[in-house]
């Protein structure tokens, strides 16, 4: 009987138009390659889009300072990618995609509800990415007085197009993508700030009245659940081709940094834009395409295109990689390419309702993808534990990730699966979401663990997600071991 080890070919190695062989099976040595440097491209251009711009109005909507703010920004970032980075290291340790080293905590049937999770996560904002691209196409179209509708079907082509394309073309693809799309991005964020610069007004920056410690901790929750926080399940599956001799420290370092830069870099200029001209508040929350549009001159217009565009393709590309990895680890008997292409047909029939058919989808659906990351942070906190307790060490037994069957990994672990569950209970219980009506459920535990209830200080934080991260990742870890039954 052969398993996934044996039944993969070696892949013609670094050509970017090869599409990749490798699906959820273990990297053989002679198919790895690459340094840790090479993780900064990914996360770079993954994470460095116009939107965050917009963050410096969400951030001084909970009535803090400018200095909170920045402080807030960047404790939130760059927490949530260190462990992003994290997660990446077992990448190296293991060989093979997140979702198939998650098997070694859950058992191999056992990871099927935390696979489903992340798998609907990154597909949502696969959606929301293109969705966003193409509505900002149609605005930034009429501000040059084109046809919006056209541009946005132009637009919708291009995207989903160059997204569903590097996503079967697979790894190589996607990496040399990432790298070129990141240089695009960060010249254009620079000729962005030079041309805006005259609006700061160091004067006016002061003026904004500092916070109490219920507003400061709740913006910084927001910004750790909104950025690194919804990588964790992907985290390994760029990392995977790395040598085993590759420097862990730098894969956790370079995988920081690519994340980590450009978000704070681009929500500081958002707090310095916003926080100077307090008009553009409610103006950014409401259209952040659109307003700061407005704020470059109409020769830049095409270049700020290419800008939005290149940041929301480089986020549905990583997404859409690694969701094909998730569907072929949830048990779809396909090829790794097909199973991207499978997904590419769902984010495209996603994406066309957002943008064409739905009159009020974008915030519904947005809440439903904020009230996974409770599940996903649950899932994150246990995956760490057993990766200090056990795989920092001991690593994967490779052919055990496939054989429910075998001693250690086995079919189901009940002891983490339960946990996973107890964990998205209580973070469920101290979220609310205003997003939909039919998310009204949550945060029936504000009230009664003394957090404010449904409108308290609280109650808008998404504390629910840290504490669903910080209990799951406490209570495995005099576990792990026992689970895992190692000594």
């Amino acid at each position: 009987m052969t398993t996934h080890l044996e039944q993969r070919p070696t892949p013609t190695m670094g050509s970017a138009l090869t599409i990749e062989t490798h699906g959820i099976d273990v990297i053989p040595e002679q198919a790895r390659r690459g340094r840790p440097l090479d993780m900064f491209w990914p996360w770079c251009a993954g994470n460095i889009t116009l939107l965050q711009v917009a963050w410096g109005a969400y951030l001084l909507e909970y009535g803090i300072s400018f200095t909170q703010a920045l402080l807030v920004s960047f404790i939130g970032v760059v927490v949530s990618f260190f462990m992003v980075g994290l997660i990446s290291l077992v990448g190296m340790r293991g060989s093979a995609p997140t979702m198939v080293l998650s098997r070694a905590v859950y058992g191999v049937r056992g990871n099927f509800p935390a696979g489903l999770i992340g798998y609907l996560l990154m597909l949502g904002w696969e959606i929301v990415n293109v969705s966003t691209a193409v509505l900002a196409s149609g605005t930034i179209a009429s501000r040059l007085g084109a046809d919006p509708g056209t541009a946005k079907v132009i637009a919708f082509v291009v995207v989903a197009g160059l997204v569903i394309a590097l996503g079967v073309l697979g790894f190589d693809a996607v990496m040399r993508a990432q790298k070129w799309l990141s240089w695009l991005t960060l010249a254009m964020t620079g000729i962005f700030m030079a041309l805006t610069a005259h609006m700061i007004h160091p004067s006016v920056l002061g003026s904004h009245p500092s916070g109490n410690g219920y507003a400061v901790v709740g913006a910084t929750i927001m910004v750790f659940c909104a950025f690194g926080a919804g990588w964790f399940t992907g985290a390994a599956d760029y990392s995977r081709y790395l040598p085993r001799s590759s420097s862990r420290p730098a894969i956790v370092g370079w995988t920081t940094a690519g994340g980590s830069l450009p978000v704070v870099l681009l929500i500081g200029y958002g707090l310095l834009l916003v926080g100077s001209n307090p008009d553009l508040m409610e103006k950014m929350a409401a259209d952040p395409i659109g307003t700061l549009a407005a704020l470059a001159p109409l020769w830049f217009m095409v270049p700020f295109w290419l800008f939005a565009m290149a940041g929301q393709v480089a986020g549905a590309t990583l997404d859409l990689y690694s969701s094909g990895l998730c569907l072929l680890a949830i048990g779809l008997p396909v090829k790794r390419w097909q199973a991207a292409a499978i997904d590419g047909v769902l984010m495209t029939i996603g994406a066309i309702y957002v943008v064409w058919f739905a009159l009020d989808f974008m915030g519904p659906f947005t809440g439903f993808l904020i009230t996974l990351g409770v599940p996903e942070a649950a899932w994150a906190g246990i995956f760490l534990a057993d990766l200090v307790m056990v795989r920092w060490r001991a690593g994967y037994d490779q052919r055990k990730l496939f054989d429910p069957s075998s001693q250690g990994y086995g079919s189901v672990k009940w002891v983490p699966l339960v946990l996973l569950l107890a964990c998205c209970g209580l973070g469920f219980g101290l979220v609310t979401n205003g997003y939909a009506g039919w998310l009204a459920w949550q945060g029936y535990l504000l009230g009664p663990l003394g957090f404010g209830g449904p409108d308290g200080v609280w109650a808008h934080t998404s504390i629910g997600v840290l504490i669903a991260l910080v209990v799951s990742f406490v209570a495995y870890l005099p576990l792990a071991r026992r689970v895992a039954g190692v000594r």
